[in-house]
């Protein structure tokens, strides 16, 4: 167990890391218009410098999370920063567009590296009975780099190009590898065992693929027999997958741990809890902008009402979750941000910017609620040889959450927007279409609210397991101080 000042030290290497990663994920979409404008590109081809960086982080962070419990977790942790902080400098840099698709590609790969050893590392460094706390401060950093990108990178398109976005995070990152080297865990093995190379390739393959279907849905330049192609061939893929790691000793993602109802669900819950997230997200910006008519800097205002409640909320909400337990804490905080959502279904035209506000406090106070408690469930219930590949999965389970609300929240926004419209896209909006523009809204955010009602069940089905005592457990995790 580290002293008291490089468990904090340590603490603060991570939590820098994972808030970069997280902020560059939410930070880039608003630049979009911007790059599109400087390399005259399409919005097929643009959208890219978006999609190749979620779809990396999803594909790979169970394999680096199986690998940094082979090679140990600061290493790979300190590797992601370098990574990183190198592949935000290509970027800041790049010539043309297909250059800053691939530097997107490599500064994603670090992110990964990042989200997969960061939380293990929490779990290595604090106490047991202080789990909740350190992991609910790392919620809040994963939080606020994911809702403060786009009020933060409003600011600075302002000031400066898109470049700028970039460059921000090189300092950064090269400064606290540096440190990272100087100060967390050395390569301390805690599974040994072949690398799963076939189950990556099929886990990275399958998720590509379905991401590509459910991200397309809607876009009319790809049929339908051409979507079922792809969706159908994503999910043979993860039923190869499924099928290898289930036979394999030593698997990419073991099949076992789902065989605990508390652990299946908490995941589970934990997707569907960033499904409903990030539908808010994407579409609130559209209604600020196109309806309300709101500048950049008001529309990063009212955003900033979601991580302004998850800085006060986060940290309380992993101190309660060591006392009262994951399950209770993390259903009332899907149940709030539930709440939250039905709520912005009955916004329109007049609605004020402080009451829309308020509402997305609600849905960020719910979120900090939730996502701190249920990671630190995960993690303590796990041995500690797989808490790498447990720490993955969460953040797997979060990326994918993202992917799925947003393809969810535009198709169901399309399908209505369009249907009453004539086929209209939402480039086309005109004040005129404010009416066809609400009544889309509201669908999907209905849409999102029963997909929280849906992980309200999951929440709460996961039973008590966080609740019992360590020693009762065959499966849980003593501090390492304890440990044979």
């Amino acid at each position: 167990m580290s002293s008291p000042a490089n468990k904090w030290t340590t603490f603060f290497i991570v939590a820098t890391g994972v808030f970069m990663s997280t902020l560059d994920s939410s930070m880039v979409n608003i630049a979009l218009p911007f790059i599109m404008k400087d390399f005259h590109s399409s919005l097929a081809d643009t959208q890219w410098v978006v999609m190749i960086y979620l779809l990396t982080i999803t594909a790979s962070l169970l394999f680096w999370g199986h690998l940094s419990d082979r090679l140990g977790r600061g290493k790979i942790y300190t590797s992601g920063l370098l990574i990183f902080g190198l592949g935000s400098l290509a970027c800041a840099y790049a010539p043309v567009l297909t250059f800053l698709i691939v530097a997107r590609f490599c500064q994603a790969l670090g992110a990964a590296m990042l989200m997969a050893a960061g939380p293990a590392i929490i779990k290595e460094t604090f106490p047991r009975e202080q789990l909740g706390r350190g992991l609910g401060l790392i919620g809040m950093a994963v939080s606020l780099g994911l809702m403060s990108g786009p009020s933060l990178g409003g600011f600075l398109l302002e000031l400066a190009s898109w470049r700028v976005l970039f460059f921000i995070t090189v300092p950064l990152g090269l400064i606290f590898a540096f440190l990272a080297i100087r100060i967390l865990p050395g390569p301390t093995k805690h599974y040994t065992g072949q690398l799963d190379w076939l189950g990556s390739l099929t886990w990275a393959t399958a998720l590509v693929l379905l991401s590509l279907a459910l991200t397309h849905a809607s876009s009319p330049s790809w049929s339908t027999s051409r979507l079922i192609l792809t969706g159908s061939a994503g999910a043979g893929v993860l039923g190869c997958f499924i099928a290898i790691e289930s036979r394999l000793p030593h698997p990419l993602l073991t099949m076992s741990l789902f065989r605990n109802r508390h652990f299946s669900l908490a995941i589970v819950s934990a997707v569907l809890s960033f499904m409903v997230l990030f539908a808010v997200i994407l579409l609130i910006p559209f209604h600020l902008d196109r309806v309300l008519s709101l500048p950049p800097s008001r529309i990063g205002l009212v955003m900033l009402a979601i991580p302004s409640s998850i800085l006060v909320v986060s940290p309380l909400a992993g101190w309660l979750s060591d006392y009262v337990g994951a399950r209770f804490i993390s259903t009332l905080g899907l149940s709030v941000s539930t709440i939250g959502v039905f709520l912005l279904t009955t916004i329109q035209a007049s609605t004020p910017p402080l009451t829309i506000a308020g509402q997305l406090m609600l849905v960020g106070l719910g979120q900090a609620l939730f996502l701190s408690p249920n990671s630190a469930s995960v993690l303590s219930h796990v041995e500690v040889s797989k808490a790498g590949a447990a720490a993955a999965l969460l953040a797997t389970a979060r990326n994918l959450g993202m992917l799925l609300g947003i393809a969810q929240a535009a198709l169901i926004f399309s399908l209505f927007f369009r249907g009453l419209t004539n086929g209209l896209d939402l480039r086309d909006f005109r004040p005129e279409h404010t009416t066809s523009f609400l009544t889309a809204l509201h669908g999907a955010f209905l849409g999102a609210a029963l997909t929280g009602l849906l992980g309200i069940a999951a929440s709460w089905l996961r039973g008590n397991a966080d609740q019992q005592r360590p020693e009762k457990q065959s499966h849980a995790v003593r501090p390492p101080d304890q440990q044979s």
